[in-house]
């Protein structure tokens, strides 16, 4: 069975919903979600849910929010090793959303992060879970330096590595490691903030981006098709068209799980697209930011909602 070590953000995750029209400078009915959450771990719990082996390290503090995140790291079969803090506080992402799901304001507390220093790697446990593994993922809450080391010490094991960007703000903390990446997972705007340019269509999002020193990645584009590539082959695949989205978050996190398991079956690249594709609309029909029924038999069913995808190189 295939291993995957996630190197990455495991925190807990709140969102306000407003019920109402939208009043700034005021109170506003709304309601609470609170789930374990991070980009690292959102794709963690999806790969174990697909049947691979999946091991997780994070910095984690030890109250009652951390157990929370080993609570739901055990629920869905991923072998949690935290670095535990007992005197800091679990990272936390706070989020206020409009009625219709627009972001109003957020607050990340990922300070605990930063303590995850390429001197974590050099940990015998770390070491071997790394050498044991078949492909790392790493996720941009870690630190720069972090990332980088990471990946050279990949490289030397000659391990494959996959990265989610997390946001526009995050993203440029692979700029020193992209030749060492293979997969890169983003959205438009963290790739125009990783490179410092958009091309004149979408199409020519992968010449960009191997320019930059990546080898693959997608880029994703919310309702319009996603672009991806890995070696010579540039794929678009348009998204499919569904009735009912619950949430999106944690949308993007199950699509690089999904095309990262397709890649582990040794499928072309352009199915394991269709695989993350299939994945995401799983988990935006639940309301959770991983899906609790996603199985490889789940997967393999949405698969026929999913278009072919169209080879533009």
């Amino acid at each position: 069975m295939h291993k995957i070590l996630v190197l990455g953000g495991a925190h807990i995750d709140r969102r306000g919903r407003i019920d109402g029209e939208t009043a700034h400078g005021a109170s506003n009915p709304g309601r609470w979600f609170v789930e374990a959450g991070g980009g690292g771990f959102n794709a963690a719990r999806n790969l174990a849910r697909l049947g691979l082996t999946v091991r997780m390290i994070s910095p984690r503090g030890g109250d009652a929010d951390g157990e929370s995140v080993a609570a739901a790291a055990l629920a869905a079969g991923v072998d949690d090793r935290p670095f535990i803090f007992l005197d800091r506080k679990t990272p936390s992402y706070t989020a206020i959303l409009e009625r219709d799901g627009n972001l109003v304001i957020a607050l990340a507390d990922m300070e605990l992060y930063r303590l995850f220093s390429p001197r974590r790697l050099a940990v015998r446990a770390v070491r071997d879970a790394m050498a044991e593994a078949d492909l790392l993922l790493c996720d941009a809450n870690l630190p720069q330096e972090t990332i980088a080391a990471l990946a050279a010490r990949a490289r030397h094991l000659g391990k494959r590595v996959a990265a989610i960007a997390i946001s526009p703000a995050k993203v440029p903390r692979y700029r020193d490691s992209l030749d060492d990446i293979d997969f890169l997972f983003m959205n438009e705007a963290e790739a125009q903030a990783l490179i410092g340019q958009r091309p004149e269509t979408a199409e020519g999002w992968p010449a960009l981006l191997r320019q930059a020193g990546l080898s693959g990645g997608v880029v994703t584009r919310g309702r319009e098709a996603a672009i991806g590539f890995a070696g010579d082959r540039s794929v678009s695949l348009l998204p499919p068209t569904i009735d009912t989205i619950a949430d999106v978050t944690g949308a993007g996190d199950s699509l690089a799980a999904g095309v990262l398991y397709g890649v582990m079956r040794g499928l072309a690249f352009e199915e394991a697209m269709r695989l993350g594709a299939a994945a995401a609309v799983i988990t935006v029909q639940s309301p959770l930011a991983t899906a609790e029924n996603l199985s490889a038999d789940v997967l393999r069913d949405m698969l026929a909602l999913v278009p072919a995808a169209k080879i533009l190189s």
